[in-house]
């Protein structure tokens, strides 16, 4: 039976932020997961979870400046300092949250500047993954499809697991995607299948969209649920969907799994 994790950042944003760890768990949540904590105490976001009694999967490592178009910083040359940098209060908040797992975000690179990117984010990963491996922290990088962040630099599922076997770190590992996988190069059984090792976390949401992964698009969720449980996947699955109307009339798709609380 899949784990799921309540992405806050885009599940039950009626709320304030610090709200959501409680109504995730009223919804039957088991775990959590978040883009970015930064902008409350790491112990604070770290207490949250804890009276909710949701497990942190997984969040993000800082982005850059995101008002400004900035979508992580590993592959953009002449940022490397400040990337590593922002690894220190990775640590932090991890250890407040009793979270393992950080997705590290490559980045928004001009097309012209790609063959040097790249050699930036090779460095940058291998660094971070070694860094961060003396911490107990794993580290996933996620293919993100370019309709919804155009300019990134890492687009394809395939790319990410070649970055992963190049760099071959034990800490290092794939976040996929289901939604931005089926919009780049769908496939998606025979890539579980074929990358089955390298994945440590999972996002859904329904394609095209982005929206409650149900019957209304186009992937069989239900049967990719049970891939992953005949495949031995014990990781979370985080569902990371923007709701069409609001979150808890959208949770019909998860009745089946998810348990609410009474009262």
């Amino acid at each position: 039976m899949p784990r799921f994790a309540a992405n806050l950042s885009m599940l039950f944003t009626d709320l304030p932020f610090l709200d959501r760890f409680a109504a995730a768990a009223q919804a039957g949540f088991k775990g959590c997961e978040m883009q970015f904590p930064y902008l409350e105490p790491a112990e604070v976001v770290g207490d949250k979870a804890a009276m909710a009694g949701l497990k942190v999967a997984a969040f993000n490592a800082p982005p850059g400046d995101w008002a400004k178009g900035e979508r992580g910083l590993a592959a953009v040359p002449g940022r490397e300092d400040e990337f590593k940098a922002n690894l220190e209060l990775v640590v932090n908040y991890a250890e407040f949250l009793d979270c393992t797992t950080v997705h590290i975000m490559a980045g928004v690179v001009p097309e012209e500047q790609w063959d040097v990117a790249l050699d930036t984010y090779l460095k940058n990963i291998a660094y971070a993954a070694d860094e961060l491996h003396a911490e107990g922290l794993h580290v996933v990088l996620e293919a993100i499809n370019p309709v919804d962040m155009p300019g990134y630099f890492l687009n394809r599922p395939d790319d990410a697991a070649r970055v992963i076997e190049e760099l071959d770190r034990p800490n290092l590992h794939l976040l996929y995607d289901i939604y931005h996988a089926q919009m780049t190069q769908g496939n998606l059984t025979d890539f579980i299948e074929g990358n089955f090792e390298k994945i440590r976390h999972i996002q859904i949401a329904g394609a095209p969209g982005r929206h409650e992964p149900d019957q209304l698009g186009e992937i069989n969720f239900r049967y990719l649920f049970d891939l992953l449980d005949s495949s031995g996947y014990d990781g979370w699955v985080g569902c990371e969907y923007k709701p069409r109307i609001n979150t808890t009339a959208g949770l019909r798709w998860a009745k089946e799994w998810l348990q609410p609380k009474e009262g």
